[in-house]
């Protein structure tokens, strides 16, 4: 086993931040998908009242995050004001986040509030989200 720095609540809210950041950028078109996958570790869990998906190749990853990119970009989105959040530190190498997001548009105006929490884990190549869990409504 590869050891690395252990996880801290305070390390994973940043580091989500900067995700949340470089999502946002990347659907306003401001950022490319390339920065945006490497905060994801395949094999990837995506789970919904939709139903669950595992993501086995980082081009599975590539065509759910350009899909999830598409339907916000078509929304008008520009950024995510996070409204609540808490981090749960697993263990020194993994992490949840869980998070209640308002999605806004360019204007302000909320286009939804989902919450959702996500697996952090970190190894050699650094923190990633091996699980995006969307919560129910």
């Amino acid at each position: 086993m590869i050891m690395v720095m252990p996880l801290h609540a305070d390390s994973v809210s940043r580091w989500i931040d900067g995700y949340l950041r470089t999502f946002a950028a990347c659907v306003r078109g401001d950022g490319d998908m390339a920065s945006l996958l490497g905060h994801f570790g395949v094999p990837m869990i995506v789970t919904s009242d939709e139903g669950v998906v595992t993501l086995m190749t980082d081009g599975e990853a590539a065509a759910v995050m350009q899909s999830q990119v598409d339907s916000l970009r078509a929304l008008g989105f520009d950024h995510s004001e996070v409204l609540n959040s808490e981090v749960i530190v697993l263990n020194a190498a993994s992490a949840l986040y869980r998070a209640t997001l308002s999605r806004r548009n360019g204007d302000g105006g909320e286009i939804d509030c989902p919450t959702i929490t996500h697996l952090v884990t970190d190894d050699v190549a650094g923190p990633r989200i091996v699980l995006l869990a969307a919560h129910s409504r």
